[in-house]
């Protein structure tokens, strides 16, 4: 793996870290996180931030790296990313928490272990 594709994985990891920071504020409520009015737009730029990193491998042809997480994944981080990029007002609430409760930590799991395979 190169340097540039191993800080992009820790930018990753370290956004994730910051959504679960603002979540240890609420007390990890997720609901009571998204509907804060300055909670949510720091929720919703890391997420971005995500996807933006995820991006940035694909467009560095990091295919060794990409094809260790489940393409649905991929393209739903990078599908929720346009959704909050282009329509920020119409997005869904409903839609962060699932995402954040549901998708987040398997895909966290999947960068950590991504680094410590490439670090062993």
């Amino acid at each position: 793996m190169s340097d540039k594709a191993k800080k992009r994985l820790i930018t990753i990891l370290n956004a994730f870290e910051d959504i679960e920071f603002i979540l240890k504020g609420v007390d990890f409520k997720i609901t009571k996180a998204i509907e804060n009015k300055i909670l949510k737009p720091a929720i919703r730029m890391h997420i971005i931030r995500i996807a933006e990193q995820f991006n940035k491998l694909k467009d560095e042809n990091e295919f060794e790296i990409l094809e260790k997480f489940d393409k649905k994944d991929l393209r739903g981080i990078n599908a929720i990313r346009n959704f909050i990029a282009h329509d920020y007002d119409n997005v869904e609430d409903a839609i962060i928490e699932n995402v954040l409760r549901y998708n987040f930590p398997e895909l966290k799991e999947k960068v950590k272990q991504v680094l410590k395979e490439y670090n062993d």
